[in-house]
């Protein structure tokens, strides 16, 4: 009797041991087969996936229906923009690369040898301030009332104590009024309209017909545009121009250096930035925020910004 009770017992630590190894070989088989989706898709969206990335799966959740959710999150960040006028805007990248490089980084460079950093960021500090009407307004617009009273706040501190802008004391810990780098352009993209199609100006770089709104409207509420005679005010626009590019030269350098062809590149990094900027904006229209309390489960994505 003892006899066939040890060999009962033998026999059952032999099967419960089994199990234990069927789930273990199972559990490594799991992660083995998602480890090469996550990879895949990763490598589509141009991102690396890390094993901190990789979770695994309980026995409740479905494969397919991860793989699907997984794709339709990486689908939502890839952002394209029409572009029928390729050749015209190829020229002109090409037009613009040249006038950089041959050009205004050169002077840039002259200017940043004889100009300390600091007068340099009091000269941009100065420019930005003198684009407060154009900010101003397109939080107006936005019904962003708390941006447009913070952008109303800094103009008169950094006019009056900043010594017309060109000190940033409105930006100290103790006042704290966040800087508003809004404009027309994505005005019109928190109310939906969209890029159009993309187009390289001569000098002005990427932009799309909703953006070019911006650029005339920047001209008309810009104060610079109104110095008299006509060519001073094109001489103070080019300085503001080449003091700016002092301050982050070498940026353009490294991604037309990283990329396999830099027209795309600047292309895709122009409307993804655009994109990110609306839907910022957006974020603090009180216009939107009423919508979606009104309609919470209506569609409030923004295609083809």
């Amino acid at each position: 009797m003892k006899s066939y009770l040890s060999v009962a017992l033998l026999c059952a630590f032999l099967a419960v041991g089994c199990a234990h190894s069927q789930r273990s070989s199972s559990a490594v088989a799991t992660q083995a087969d998602i480890s090469p989706k996550t990879v895949l898709l990763a490598a589509d969206s141009g991102q690396q996936a890390t094993d901190a990335q990789v979770k695994p799966k309980t026995q409740s959740v479905n494969d397919d229906e991860n793989l699907d959710y997984a794709e339709d999150t990486f689908k939502e960040e890839r952002v394209e923009i029409a572009d029928p006028i390729e050749p015209f805007n190829r020229a002109m990248y090409h037009f613009n690369d040249k006038l950089y490089f041959w050009a205004l980084k050169p002077v840039a460079q002259g200017y940043k040898v004889v100009v300390p950093e600091p007068a340099r960021i009091s000269v941009k500090n100065f420019f930005f301030n003198l684009g407060f009407p154009v900010r101003f307004l397109s939080c107006l617009l936005q019904a962003d009332f708390s941006g447009a009273a913070n952008e109303f706040g800094r103009f008169g501190i950094n006019t009056i104590w900043g010594v017309g802008g060109l000190l940033d004391p409105s930006s100290n810990k103790e006042l704290d009024l966040q800087k508003q780098e809004t404009d027309l352009g994505q005005t019109l993209g928190v109310y939906g309209v969209g890029h159009g199609f993309y187009i390289v100006w001569p000098i002005l770089g990427p932009s799309s017909p909703r953006d070019t709104v911006d650029i005339a409207g920047d001209y008309f509420l810009y104060p610079v545009s109104y110095v008299y005679p006509w060519y001073a005010g094109i001489g103070v626009r080019a300085y503001e121009i080449v003091n700016s590019t002092s301050l982050r030269i070498g940026d353009y350098e490294s991604l037309k250096e990283a990329a396999i062809d830099p027209y795309i590149a600047m292309r895709d990094a122009y409307i993804q930035y655009r994109l990110k900027k609306v839907k910022a904006r957006k974020a603090r229209s009180l216009i939107f925020k009423a919508e979606e309390t009104s309609a919470p489960a209506a569609d409030t994505a923004l295609p083809n910004k």
